[in-house]
């Protein structure tokens, strides 16, 4: 069971354009691609915050992703593709370490305890087939998002270009990710002043909900 707020996950590679390289290909391999960030977001949740290492069987990853165990395998096997985890303390069995843990490296707040309900499963991930690029897309979204996260304002505050460089997701499948996301609902969308007019800007669910702009003020 998740009792932290949140944990710390490695971001450096979304900084450097990890999740462009995450693409959807049909075949299977797009829908192993979302079990892979799945099932990524699950280990952090239960990784030792010093070491980065999560002890988790598959039963445990099973009941947080609602995935098969076949999805988990082909999970894993991505996130050790793309090197976003590695085996854990003398390779033990069902022990996994994320790559680049801190302390010395990049990362961001990752909402951990408001995202179960019941308390053992990822509540947002029972609506996910893994069937849609949309499904991806709003994965990658909420990865590059709480990277971007501006810890002062508790926002994101990133324009379409760039989210197309970081993701690789092309701006007509931007808008029907971010509906998804919201109706998960993972992130919040805000409308914000910019120097060039009213922005959008996203707020994390589950992450320092006092500071907004209702508590700042506009």
């Amino acid at each position: 069971m998740v009792v932290s707020e949140w944990v710390r996950l490695p971001s450096a590679w979304i900084d450097k354009g990890g999740l462009a390289e995450l693409s959807w290909k049909s075949g299977g391999e797009g829908a192993d691609k979302i079990a892979a960030l799945m099932v990524l977001i699950a280990l952090a949740h239960a990784a030792d915050q010093t070491s980065g290492v999560a002890r988790r069987t598959y039963e445990h990853i099973g009941a947080a992703t609602v995935l098969s165990r076949a999805k988990i395998a082909n999970g894993l096997t991505v996130l050790r593709r793309s090197n976003l985890i590695q085996p854990g303390p003398e390779e033990a069995r069902s022990t996994y370490r994320l790559s680049n843990f801190p302390p010395g490296h990049h990362w961001a707040k990752l909402p951990a305890k408001s995202m179960y309900a019941p308390a053992d499963t990822i509540a947002a991930f029972a609506h996910f087939q893994l069937r849609r690029p949309t499904e991806l897309d709003a994965l990658k979204l909420f990865l590059l998002f709480l990277a971007r996260r501006d810890r002062n304002t508790n926002l994101a505050n990133i324009g379409y270009p760039k989210i197309e460089q970081y993701t690789g997701i092309k701006r007509a499948r931007i808008k029907p990710a971010l509906s998804f996301l919201a109706v998960l609902p993972l992130v919040y969308v805000e409308r914000v002043s910019a120097s060039t007019g009213i922005s959008n800007a996203y707020r994390i669910v589950g992450l320092d909900s006092y500071n907004h702009l209702g508590t700042r003020g506009r």
